[in-house]
């Protein structure tokens, strides 16, 4: 039987050994969850909101051990775990309190007497999520489909596999019918069989996922081919542009922020920062003055704000991005390297004079590296912002109304204008391009998850 190793990244050491599920146990796991579906459909819209108010109120009573699970697991710094799990307990509550709007009957005037759409459960959502908000990404899609009457089955990242069964226990204890939530434990090298296994299954009615380029692909594919609903969530490559008549000093210490948040380990981070000529000097050095700030060590030190990469080829990976970017012609302003200490840590690092061609700035960077784009002009700064295959949020400063009809011209799921993007459960999130498509959160995400049905009445 295959075995599925959990490491602290800070210091390498091993956290777990758990036993993956083999076929019969993971052919188990698909027929209990079914069997919760069908009753589950059948729970009145208050029930199936009644389990996520009680996750949401045992997620904030076991606040402090979830969020040492996550910096275990994953090393985000322990003041970050805790916003995860504060911000998943909030999100049980807004679906809680506006589901049964987002739900509704939606009545449209036609020639009929009566006609409306229904929002109906479609089955068994099979979730591929990964390592880096390990509790945030399950559990927006958790809200979603169970609050519309499905059953939810996660293959997590092996990586925080403690996470993803502490999730199953989470709903389990608060209530929910046998089999409703169930985690899937597999090994890295069978995650690729398995999952096409899963997805084919008849009993599973709908994916989503959360990760690569590659992983989404492969998973589109496949449910393509068995005409199942998908929505994906993958990379993205997101500007933070800065017009000339922005507040820099309020943009700079926000796009620290934007930046190193999770050590720069989110598709939603800031990575491309296109600055107007006649102010990307004082942008740069109020940017760098505020990563030197930065403190990296111990995750569990309440005064470290980044901790380590969450795995050490995901270390090397970006380390090679650094290097080819600086070799291209890039200036390295500060960090670029490996911190020799035990663990997967990379030094904050800016690169500014960046331009298209250049790794960092035509890859997605997944780590705490940040590259500076000097643009002459708005239509300069738009043509950079767009010179990615990804599209999922954009950021820009400027004066309001300017900022925002240059924002319209930038293709993205999600444009904030003199803020730093981020998720919001009250808004729909999700990208465009090669950043995937449909929405999660808010109705949209909650929608996603349903047969749209047209009912006519003659």
């Amino acid at each position: 039987m295959s075995t599925v190793v959990t490491r602290n990244p800070a210091t390498g050491e091993e956290l777990h050994r758990y036993p993956a599920h083999d076929e019969a146990a993971i052919d188990a796991a698909l027929e209990q969850a079914h069997g919760a579906f069908l009753a589950w459909r059948a729970a009145p819209l208050a029930e199936r909101l009644d389990l996520l108010r009680r996750v949401g109120k045992l997620l904030t009573e076991r606040r402090e051990t979830y969020a040492a699970l996550i910096t275990a697991e994953m090393g985000k710094p322990l003041g970050e775990a805790l916003g995860e799990i504060d911000k998943c307990a909030w999100n049980c509550d807004v679906v809680a309190d506006l589901a049964p709007g987002w739900l509704a009957d939606h009545e449209i005037a036609s020639g009929a007497s009566r006609s409306w759409l229904s929002y109906e459960p479609l089955g068994v959502v099979f979730a591929v999520m990964p390592w880096n908000f390990p509790f945030w990404q399950v559990l927006r899609f958790a809200s979603a489909a169970l609050s519309a009457g499905n059953a939810a089955l996660l293959k997590h990242s092996p990586d925080v596999t403690g996470c993803a069964l502490a999730i199953e226990e989470l709903f389990a204890d608060a209530g929910a019918p046998a089999g409703l939530f169930r985690s899937l434990v597999v090994a890295a090298e069978d995650v690729p069989e398995v999952s096409r296994r899963v997805v084919e299954d008849p009993r599973v009615a709908a994916v989503t996922l959360t990760g690569s380029e590659r992983a989404g692909s492969s998973i589109a594919a496949t449910a393509g081919a068995a005409i199942k609903k998908t929505v994906l969530e993958l990379g993205g490559s997101d500007p933070f542009v800065v017009l000339a008549d922005a507040d820099v000093a309020t943009a700079a210490s926000t796009a620290v922020r934007a930046r190193f948040n999770n050590g720069g380990q989110s598709c939603v981070c800031a990575k491309r920062f296109i600055v107007h000529e006649d102010v990307a000097e004082e942008f740069v050095t109020r940017f760098v003055a505020g990563v030197a700030a930065l403190r990296v060590g111990d995750p569990t030190d309440p005064s470290t704000t980044v901790g380590p990469m969450a795995r050490t080829d995901l270390r090397d990976a970006i380390l090679r991005q650094i290097e080819a970017t600086v070799a291209a012609g890039a200036e390295l302003v500060t960090g670029g390297s490996a911190i020799d200490a035990p663990g997967a840590f990379v030094e904050p690092t800016v690169l500014d004079h960046v331009t298209p061609g250049m790794t960092a700035f035509d890859e997605e960077t997944f780590g705490p590296v940040a590259t500076i784009t000097r643009a002459a002009g708005d239509d300069e700064a738009v043509a950079l912002a767009n010179g990615t295959d990804f599209g999922l949020g954009a950021s820009v400063w400027g004066e309001a109304g300017h900022a925002l009809a240059v924002g319209r011209r930038i293709r993205s799921g999600a444009l904030f204008v003199n803020a730093m993007v981020a998720s919001d459960p009250r808004l729909p999130f999700g990208g465009t391009g090669r950043s995937g498509y449909g929405r999660e959160l808010s109705a949209e995400g909650v929608r996603e998850f349903t047969n749209v049905r047209t009912m006519v009445v003659a």
